[in-house]
């Protein structure tokens, strides 16, 4: 049996912080990354918004850098995927494909994962004007025309925000109605730069090298049209990748973990939780690295506790 101190699951920028706080603070940290490592950072081409960067840096290189530096203080690094875990007694226990580890601590920073349209054009055309992340990736786009597909108060977010760089905004919804609360359809409403394109879904995200519009096709007609953009932000909803728990953790009603205000303690004693997979709200980054650095902390301080 393969035993460590800190237990990281999951990895991008909450998971690597924390191992970078919990190797320096000599507690030798093992990370189950994940078989595709760095989160949803991997998919973006350039981040222009985290700190120390003031030439921006692409995704996938600011996660080599990070998880060099958690390797740099001898971080125990595995490429594998938990798939199941035992959270009812400690040490706590991780299965992988290759091996069942336990712990005595657990860190969890395994995310959530953008809902897509599921069509070829937009998996095609990623990060060349589609999007899940407004905030992001709005400012490359300025004084053009965009999209966000959804009808809740997401949706209605990336929109207001966007209108801070779009010529125009059009906001699409499969309904004739929102989803989102009364004050943020009012505001949208009423913006001069926001259209509404109702029941109608995207057909196809039209474009070879670039995002150059999108074809929608009615969903009570069948009827389709095509528009003219530059971008189109995905805002139908995340999904906290928190399936492997097995319900042993309090979830919110969306599946995110819930912890103690101002920790990032979890319902169970010597588990936390960090990025993410707490954070329906910001889903930066760098606020991501921030829970990232609380979550090793609070695992070191724990651990003092029960130790000393």
């Amino acid at each position: 049996m393969d035993h460590t101190r800190v237990l990281i699951i999951g990895s991008g920028p909450a998971g690597y912080t924390a191992a970078i706080y919990a190797a320096r603070a000599e507690l030798s940290p093992t990370m189950l990354s994940g078989l595709v490592a760095g989160g949803q950072l991997m998919l973006t081409t350039e981040v222009e918004n985290f700190p120390g960067f003031p030439n921006g840096i692409s995704g996938p290189d600011l996660m080599a850098q990070l998880q060099a530096q958690a390797e740099r203080f001898e971080t125990r690094m595995m490429a594998e995927d938990v798939t199941e875990v035992d959270l009812s007694k400690r040490p706590f226990t991780a299965k992988t494909s290759e091996r069942t580890m336990t712990a005595d601590t657990v860190i969890l920073s395994t995310g959530a994962s953008a809902r897509w349209m599921g069509i070829p054009s937009e998996e095609r055309l990623m990060n060349k004007g589609v999007s899940a992340c407004a905030t992001c990736d709005g400012f490359f786009f300025r004084e053009k025309a965009m999209a966000v597909v959804g009808g809740g108060d997401t949706a209605l977010e990336e929109a207001l925000f966007l209108t801070r760089f779009a010529s125009k905004v059009t906001v699409i919804h499969r309904r004739d109605e929102l989803r989102a609360s009364k004050i943020m359809q009012d505001r949208a409403l009423k913006h001069e730069k926001i259209e509404f394109a109702w029941n109608a879904v995207v057909d196809e995200v039209l474009g070879e090298d670039e995002v150059t519009g999108v074809r929608l096709k009615d969903t009570q007609t069948g009827d389709t049209r095509e528009i003219e953009l530059g971008a189109v932000f995905i805002a139908i909803g995340h999904t906290p990748n928190t399936g492997f728990l097995g319900g042993q953790l309090e979830v919110d009603d969306a599946g995110y973990i819930k912890v103690e205000a101002g920790t990032t303690r979890t319902s169970v004693e010597g588990v936390f939780a960090c990025g993410d997979v707490i954070d329906p709200h910001y889903r930066q980054a760098i606020t991501a690295a921030g829970t990232g650095c609380m979550a090793a902390i609070d695992a070191e301080r724990w651990l003092a506790e029960k130790e000393g």
